[in-house]
């Protein structure tokens, strides 16, 4: 405390103004946290963008370093402290990573001491991550052509390796790495062609999209796949989100959609992998999502989208629908003021969640069973409930609507208490939503009906790939090569992301 008090300044007002700034420092950063579990734990209209709260969140930490920095100038203990503490908390690098290392050695063996000769005893070893900026390289193919001296017309030569594009530049490893930064990473094509222009590669933002377009054709077939296995689940989850596509014929946009029909059996303990196909449609018609689950026999978790009580009519289907969309409306007449109806139902709809928490990753029948004993109260005193506070109130408000809402789908809510394999919410495919709507923002729209469908094919690729632990990059390059080689459509299923194990993905990475 007195190396403390001697670092203080003792000017009362110098202290006050410390103080008062560190107080709003503290105020700042309680709000960033706040905002942080809004986005974790909220449902998806409470949620602010998650790319604003990351930076605000850099900005805090940055002025933390910078705080630290000058003090550890001025307090050398400080800065032994955080180095002691940095060394103990930053775990291994990843062992597929290649090493070089550089011996930094004394100048002299020659003990200072007696001048004997010093013998090793130990070293220390430290590991730092380094990177070397994307380069690129040229891949040289030679083909020796042979001739016979005794036959004058007979000329051999081995022939030319397949590629995705004949007569063009790229490997399939340099079209995966567009895929992916454009799929995955958001960057539309024309910012990827001034990326490369600053290695002296002019790649026109034209030649990339012709590379595109010529991956994706070769990968319809995959994808194709993917939905057919995704289909033979006994549970989906479908949404569904626009995808603004150019129009030439009127000047403008039109407003397609891009349905994404997923797969996640983990909560209940399944062990088939988890997937999302997306598929485009150029508008939101009914029709849409029965020709795309044609054949399928399940359970189907969706939103209030009335188009798939189509397929529910064929009797083939049953609709699960989700707590999080009716949550979400009495959550908007709470946050604008004073809403005792509203702020009740949340605290009911609250007590299904504290319950969903207890059975996550357990197997079905025990999630019936505590769903039977816990859940089942809850929800056959909240019908009432609502139908006694909707009869109480002006049938054109919010409110009613809300109300309404959650009564005219009240058996698809509850379906949850007699399966344990459905969840409580369609989050598991919002989540997958999420990635098209970042690829959407940055690229505004698609430039054709035929591009719309490229991305579908491609992010169905890509994003079932995260799911699965497994680099996109590398496992877009390897299926590419494959498919450009004749790999044959009988096997197809061996070209499906989770049948690469992370490990050989990360040994081919490296």
């Amino acid at each position: 405390m007195a190396s403390l008090s001697t670092e203080l300044p003792r000017d009362p007002e110098t202290l006050q103004a410390m103080l008062i700034a560190r107080d709003a420092e503290i105020e700042r950063l309680r709000q960033i946290i706040k905002e942080l579990q809004r986005h974790r734990f909220g449902r998806r209209a409470e949620t602010l963008p998650e790319d604003q709260l990351l930076l605000a969140l850099e900005e805090a930490e940055q002025i933390e370093a910078a705080g630290f920095a000058a003090s550890e100038e001025q307090v050398p203990a400080e800065k032994a402290e955080r180095v002691a503490k940095r060394r103990a908390n930053r775990g291994a690098l990843p062992a597929h990573l290649p090493r070089i290392e550089t011996v930094v050695d004394i100048e002299s063996d020659i003990c200072p001491c007696c001048s004997g000769k010093l013998h090793r005893i130990s070293e220390d070893v430290a590991e730092r991550l380094d990177m070397v900026p994307a380069q690129f390289r040229v891949l040289v193919v030679r083909r020796p052509k042979y001739a016979c001296r005794s036959c004058a017309d007979v000329v051999v030569q081995a022939p030319a390796p397949a590629r995705l594009i004949e007569g063009g530049l790229p490997t399939e490893a340099t079209v995966a790495h567009v895929l992916v930064s454009k799929y995955a990473d958001h960057l539309p094509l024309y910012r990827q062609s001034q990326i490369y222009a600053r290695q002296a590669i002019a790649l026109d933002r034209s030649t990339l999209a012709d590379w595109v377009g010529r991956a994706a054709f070769l990968l319809r077939p995959v994808h194709e796949r993917l939905l057919a296995v995704l289909k033979t689940s006994p549970k989906l989850f479908a949404d569904e989100t626009t995808a603004p596509v150019l129009d030439p014929g009127r000047g403008r946009t039109k407003t397609g959609q891009l349905f994404a029909y997923a797969r996640d059996d983990r909560p209940w303990g399944r062990a088939d992998p988890p997937a999302v196909a997306y598929v485009y449609a150029p508008d939101r018609k009914a029709e849409r999502p029965v020709a795309h689950l044609d054949g399928f026999t399940g359970i189907l978790q969706v939103d209030g989208y009335g188009g798939y009580k189509a397929l529910a009519g064929r009797n083939t289907v049953k609709l699960a629908f989700c707590w999080a969309h009716v949550r979400r409306r009495f959550y908007e007449l709470a946050q604008a003021g004073p809403a005792p109806i509203a702020s009740e139902a949340l605290q009911r709809i609250a007590e299904l969640y504290h319950v969903e928490a207890t059975i996550r990753c357990r197997p079905p029948d025990e999630r019936h069973a505590t769903r039977r004993e816990k859940s089942r109260p809850i929800i056959e005193a909240l019908e009432p409930w609502l139908r006694a506070k909707l009869a109480l109130i002006s049938q054109k408000t919010k409110l009613a609507e809300a109300i309404r809402y959650a009564l005219s789908r009240w058996e698809g809510l509850t379906l949850f208490l007699d399966d344990g394999r459905v969840e409580l919410d369609n989050n598991i495919v919002e989540r997958s939503i999420r990635p098209l709507a970042l690829t959407r923002k940055n690229a505004l729209f698609a430039g054709s009906d035929g591009g719309a469908e490229h991305w579908a094919v491609i992010a169905s690729l890509v994003e079932t790939c995260k799911l699965n632990d497994i680099d996109p990059q590398a496992y877009l390059a390897d299926v590419i090569t494959r498919i450009v080689n004749g790999h044959p459509n009988s096997r197809i299923d061996d070209l499906m992301p989770w049948a690469y194990p992370a490990q050989r993905i990360l040994s081919n990475v490296a």
